[in-house]
């Protein structure tokens, strides 16, 4: 079954990608002397999966990050923990949890699994560039990075980098050529674009999303502030919930109207007929300009856009 959902805390659900309610079922598997896997930033701004312990290092794992993760030897650290009986929790997308049941070969009573409802990974060579393009242009190293930066509002969601020299990059997802690469499909690794782990029964025990169509599904929930999609996917998921009900504000909700607005769920992203040129050139060329070579409105539908404006019609 599915629930809406959001923390009852408003700073993390402020500084989370949708409602916080990772954080709310990581604290308590940290209040349980558990552990906590999930992607983080390395210092270059690659993603790899990490542990945390305590409820500090929780923060590293908290808001979206739209790159591959290294899964590196977390699994392996992730079974090490089970074996001695600790509580874990394991977040990524849905294949990286297939990855860890596949490699685990058992059931695990003490282990939690989390995934994601997931567009599609892009590439991490396509994110340096980026990276390299941006501050070349700000003339600093990069010191923190926010794709989901709810500033501008959590439907209207900015990304945002900080630099080293105290210069700030900024704008929204839907203006930006590395979110517009990313929602555009031109740079997701080619799994993705048959991707067998679209599903409504997935192997996870929850599985969290940005509730998008809230607007419409539940309006009086909807602050803009980002509310969370939870969909329950096993006992264990249903009982954790249960644990920790009181540190979230929830409502029922029905799993086939939120998927409507959610088809990266059940549907795999398409590739688009420029994705081998884009990832050819955006090697040796520069990022912005291969990215708007790439991302052009054709020209029919600017002059659609140019009638209906002069009419008037949104």
């Amino acid at each position: 079954h599915a629930i809406g959902a959001y923390n009852k805390n408003e700073d993390i659900r402020r500084k989370s990608s949708s409602g916080g309610i990772f954080t709310v079922i990581a604290n308590f598997v940290i209040d349980n002397d558990g552990i906590v896997f999930g992607a983080a930033f390395n210092e270059d701004f690659s993603v790899s999966h990490k542990e945390a312990l305590t409820k500090e290092e929780l923060s590293q794992f908290r808001g979206s990050k739209y790159v591959q993760s290294e899964i590196g030897d977390s699994y392996k650290k992730a079974k090490e923990y089970l074996e001695k009986g600790k509580m874990v929790l394991f977040s990524g997308t849905p294949c990286q949890i297939g990855g860890l049941y596949s490699y685990l070969n058992k059931e695990y009573d003490n282990l939690i699994t989390q995934d994601i409802i997931c567009h599609g990974v892009p590439s991490p060579m396509v994110w340096k560039k980026y990276i390299e393009k941006r501050e070349n242009e700000n003339e600093a190293k990069t010191q923190s990075v926010f794709f989901k930066d709810k500033r501008t509002g959590w439907k209207t969601y900015s990304i945002t980098m900080n630099f080293e020299n105290g210069k700030e990059y900024t704008n929204k997802a839907g203006m930006d050529l590395m979110m517009r690469s990313f929602i555009g499909n031109l740079c997701l690794r080619p799994s993705c674009y048959s991707c067998s782990f679209k599903s409504l029964t997935r192997q996870s025990d929850v599985t969290l999303a940005d509730f998008w169509g809230a607007n419409r599904i539940v309006p009086d929930m909807d602050d803009d502030k980002g509310l969370s999609l939870v969909i329950v996917n096993s006992e264990k998921g249903k009982r954790l919930l249960e644990l920790v009900e009181d540190e979230i504000v929830q409502f029922n909700t029905n799993l086939e109207e939120a998927v409507l607005y959610n088809s990266s769920m059940v549907r795999s992203a398409i590739a688009p007929s420029k994705r081998t040129s884009f990832m050819t050139r955006i090697v040796n060329e520069d990022f912005d300009k291969v990215a708007r070579d790439h991302l052009k409105i054709p020209f029919k539908r600017k002059i659609k856009r140019l009638i209906k404006r002069i009419l008037g019609i949104r």
